[in-house]
């Protein structure tokens, strides 16, 4: 329920002063600009500081999602809204705006392969979250092209400048965390980056980004991927063929052609092959090595994590533009080792679904867990726990359909409206507490819940989130010891190499 605007609440952050709204006995603050727009001149150049204003700024609606192919995000995840160029904006859901209060800080990073989704999105609302004591912030970054670009008039006109301006927006809003957050009853010291898929990839890079160091102190990645980062040839090469599909010349159109384009036309460009979906660039100050490549050498921050996967993510192939059957025909040799895997299971197709869920991102998972173990305290889960009234009918649980649980918004989603039982929203409550806890005290330790010790090369240890929360041994052993030695050559596995 919204109070009348009489009552609605102000903080003054560095920018200006804001009114937000009450919700469900919050202070919510919608639409606050953590950057200036990214248009005309700014298009593919670092965030740039917002303006300050005058006066009590309204921040009762969310800003307008980002330029993108579709007008509905990942399933179950709603409608993204009207786009715009201008997009760069953020919420914050807040029980109590003292900067007396010092609640530990929860940044959430939507998915969306790097192409789509915002962070105003109804399955990510922090309501449930911040009622446990806890300052939810959401927000959106730039997505496909716009997000993720480059061409020769831009790298002749800043040699090994940024590729991955989506990333550097993700890193301002954690800096505009460190600035403002106080403002809202957060502690600026206990901040939590969390996200899913392209969101969880992100937990991943910002441990990995030299940039983003000093700015949070623990993450949650769910549902990363092992697939390989581009290089910035690869960058330039996606450039030059959206370039082409815009009707400019290719590699000699400038950069003043490229950004007078309609931004509209840059969201085509998602469904013309023309992005880099759903991977990062390597190469830039933001991200000057491939993720793995950093987590193998150690170099990525040494802070706690949380990294884990559901039971059916093959359900993201085609958004990944992944082939299962023809992922098989790649394995070669390593095809025989892999069948044994999976008894009974003879269809290419089909046995590709299963690898593209143990290989891209279970293997994943434990490889990323198990490097980073000596330099930080790592915990993994699997989430096989399916809504009551979908069991039998799915064959587990989809790529995001765990994120309805970790901020229990069964009730605010049209998809799931419908289908949450008395039992579905107790196990929200739960895996939210895991959530919470984690974000609280840098353990997943919520009380009279079953205790999730950390996994490590020695210790392979899951909680498996399924009908029952309980930690497994030797998880998946036989299949991922096969599939982590498959991991770096990946590229080569989908063709990205």
């Amino acid at each position: 329920m919204t109070v009348p605007i009489s009552n609605a609440p102000i903080v003054k952050i560095q920018s200006g002063a804001l009114q937000g709204v009450r919700e469900n006995n919050l202070s919510v603050f919608k639409g606050i600009p953590y950057a200036a727009p990214p248009i005309g001149e700014s298009r593919w150049r670092e965030p740039q500081p917002v303006a300050a204003w005058s006066g009590v700024r309204p921040a009762d609606a969310f800003g307008k999602a980002c330029i993108q192919p579709v007008a509905k995000s990942l399933e179950g995840a709603g409608e993204v809204g009207p786009q715009s160029e201008d997009c760069l904006y953020l919420n914050v859901w807040t029980p109590n705006p003292d900067p007396a209060a010092k609640l530990p800080v929860m940044v959430w990073i939507h998915g969306g392969a790097l192409v789509i989704g915002a962070g105003s999105l109804p399955l990510y609302d922090g309501a449930a979250l911040a009622q446990r004591g806890a300052v939810v912030v959401t927000f959106n970054y730039r997505l496909g092209p716009l997000g993720f670009f480059s061409h020769p008039a831009l790298e002749q006109a800043n040699p090994k400048g940024p590729v991955n301006f989506g990333l550097l927006d993700e890193i301002a809003v954690l800096k505009w965390v460190q600035q403002n957050i106080a403002a809202f009853g957060g502690d600026p010291n206990n901040v939590m980056i969390f996200g899913e898929s392209a969101g969880g990839e992100s937990v991943l890079a910002l441990f990995a980004s030299p940039l983003a160091q000093g700015l949070f102190h623990k993450g949650i990645a769910q549902s990363p991927y092992g697939i390989p980062s581009h290089t910035r040839v690869k960058a330039q090469e996606a450039g030059i063929q959206a370039a082409n599909a815009m009707g400019l010349r290719g590699a000699n159109a400038t950069l003043q052609e490229l950004r007078a384009a309609p931004a509209e036309k840059f969201g085509a460009l998602n469904q013309k092959g023309a992005s880099l979906a759903p991977s990062f660039v390597y190469g830039d100050a933001a991200l000057p090595e491939p993720i793995l490549d950093i987590f193998q050498k150690g170099k990525e921050a040494p802070l706690p994590l949380i990294i884990g996967s559901n039971s059916d993510e093959s359900t993201v192939a085609v958004l990944f533009g992944i082939d299962p059957a023809k992922l098989i025909e790649k394995l070669g040799v390593a095809k025989v080792a892999v069948k044994r895997l999976y008894p009974g299971v003879n269809d290419d197709a089909d046995l590709g679904r299963e690898v593209i869920r143990d290989l891209i991102f279970t293997a994943f998972v434990k490889r990323i867990a198990d490097l980073h173990a000596p330099r930080a305290p790592s915990w993994r889960y699997y989430f096989s726990y399916l809504p009551e009234k979908l069991r039998g009918k799915v064959p587990g649980v989809s790529h995001g359909g765990e994120i309805v649980f970790v901020f229990d918004t069964g009730a605010l989603t049209p998809e799931y409206k419908d289908l949450f039982t008395d039992a579905d929203r107790a196990m929200a409550k739960r895996v939210g507490d895991y959530w919470h806890a984690f974000a609280q005290m840098g353990k997943p330790d919520p009380a009279s819940e079953p205790a999730w010790s950390p996994s490590d090369a020695k210790n392979d240890t899951v909680m498996e989130f399924g009908e029952t929360i309980a930690l497994q041994e030797n998880f998946m052993k036989a299949r991922l010891d096969v599939f982590v030695g498959l991991l770096n050559i990946l590229g080569k596995l989908l063709d990205r190499e």
